[in-house]
Formats: structure tokens, sequence, C-alpha cells
């Protein structure tokens, strides 16, 4: 089974900075979204250097269990383990476009927003979400933070909150026609003639990792990449003892494991505890 830590040392062994060249057997990905798509498939399956198709897919299919695209989230899940979404960022210091999801810690089975594929795809009720937001400058991959969303993300009740507060409202209107949705609203024949329907839909933006956490990472200019990995320390404490050992033995000057302090995303006057792993070259 995969975990974030393997992933950030498949980072570091394997560093790739020309994401628009990654590799997925033997075709190449022109499109830089895709691109950093098959690049974070390719860490967590640590399939980077696998130039056999068929072997690739068998190794994918062992790792993960459901893949899924803008329109169908999460992008990845991994067996028995977390559910990942893939935002990619043109600025380094922009905010994330979460389109009509809101921010997530979790990821439910019983989710409206998921479609059944994802549902049964293997036994689940939730997931942790993790975030990999990748910041590229043309064709080159300048930063990636992969970050747990309970580090930065309130619990789903205040977004809810928010979300449900509208939709009721919206439904008090007077003399139209609602129709169910998944979306905040729609409203059906709008004009005299009945031809006209609005959609009301949420767009979510949450800031840039950069400067939520710039009280705990600074974001280096003169670096050529670098890879952010943030999260809690109870969720590191539950990770394979033989792959904590192997990250922290490292002593390579080009990677560093901390333990730091954050903000609780509920109560930010309370202080949580995390490990911060940085490569950086």
């Amino acid at each position: 089974m995969s975990n974030i830590i393997q992933a950030f040392m498949n980072i570091a062994k394997n560093y790739q900075e020309e994401i628009s060249n990654v590799t997925d057997g033997n075709n190449r990905a022109n499109n830089m979204g895709e691109g950093l798509e098959k690049y974070i498939t390719n860490v967590f399956a640590n399939t980077q250097n696998i130039q056999d198709e068929n072997l690739r897919l068998e190794t994918l299919s062992k790792i993960y269990s459901y893949q899924g695209n803008k329109n169908n989230p999460p992008d990845l899940m991994l067996k028995n383990s977390d559910a990942i979404e893939i935002k990619k960022l043109e600025s380094k210091n922009s905010a994330i476009a979460l389109n009509s999801s809101y921010p997530k810690v979790k990821l439910y089975a019983d989710s409206p927003m998921i479609i059944r594929a994802c549902k049964t795809c293997e036994s689940w009720t939730e997931k942790d979400m993790l975030y990999a937001i990748g910041y590229t400058q043309k064709t080159t991959l300048k930063s990636l933070w992969l970050v747990y969303g309970d580090c930065f993300c309130a619990d789903k009740e205040t977004y809810e909150r928010i979300k449900n507060t509208i939709s009721e409202g919206i439904n008090t209107i007077a003399n139209v026609e609602f129709t169910e949705t998944k979306e905040l609203g729609k409203v059906k024949k709008v004009d005299p003639l009945g031809i006209t329907d609005l959609r009301i839909r949420g767009m979510w933006h949450i800031d840039n990792p950069n400067k939520i956490f710039s009280y705990i990472y600074t974001y280096d200019e003169t670096a050529k990449f670098q890879c952010i990995t943030l999260l809690k320390k109870e969720k590191y404490d539950t990770l394979p003892d033989a792959d904590k050992e192997a990250i922290e033995a490292l002593t390579n000057d080009k990677i560093s494991v901390k333990d730091v302090k954050i903000k609780n995303p509920n109560n930010p006057v309370q202080l949580i505890d995390v490990k911060l792993l940085v490569f950086k070259v």
C-alpha cells in the first residue's frame, strides 16, 4: 500500500523538472494539467521509470482503487488509504479554485458529489483528503505542495452551514419553480414563456499554501524545485515504521524533516503538531 512518505521519497529519488515530458508508458503527456496528474499518479505508484505500459497499468491497479477527473472527483484514491485532489497553478501565490466543491478534510462515500463507480470501487466509508498543488512555469514544475485537508480546511459543518443557508434562502423566493439539484439551486421557467432556467452554482476558492503556511515555510525563490509535504503528527505516526525510519535516516542536505506546529483550522488560537517534509534543489 502506498503512502505520502513513499511518494515524497519517490519525488526526491526521481527528481524530474520537466513535467510536460513525464512519460505514460511510451507516450508523452503534452498537456500540462494532464502532465501534472500523470506525475502525481506515478510518484505514488513508483511507476516513473516503467516503460512497459502493461506492467505500469498492472502496478497502478494494485495501488489505486479509483481514478477520476475534473467532472468526477476525486482525481485519485489510494486503496485502503487517502483520496487525492490535484490542482495546477500558473502563479506561485494564486488562490486555488475548488469550483463547486468546498475545501475538504475527508471524502465520504455517501457524498452526492461523487459517482457510483467511486462509491463502489472498494469497501470504504471515509478517506483522508490529500491536496497535491503544483505550480508550473511553462513546461517546468517549480513547486509541489502535498498537504492534507485537515491541516488547512475547517470541518465540513463550517462550509455546509453557508451552503445550506444560501440554498434555503434561494428556495424562499416567491412565484418561481425550483427543481432538485446538487448545486446551490436551480430555478425553472423564470420567464412567462417558461423557456429560461437559472442554475446557481458555488465557486469556492482557498488561499495558496505558500500564503497559508508562510509562518512555517518561506518559498525559496532561488530553488529550481521544492516539494513541501505537510501532515498531522497523528497521521504520520500511523504510517509504516519502515517508511518513517527510512526518511528520518536520510542525511541528504536537500531533504529536511521537521516537527512544527500550525494553527488549528477550526480554532486558530490552538496549535496542532505536524510533520514538515521538504525536498529542495
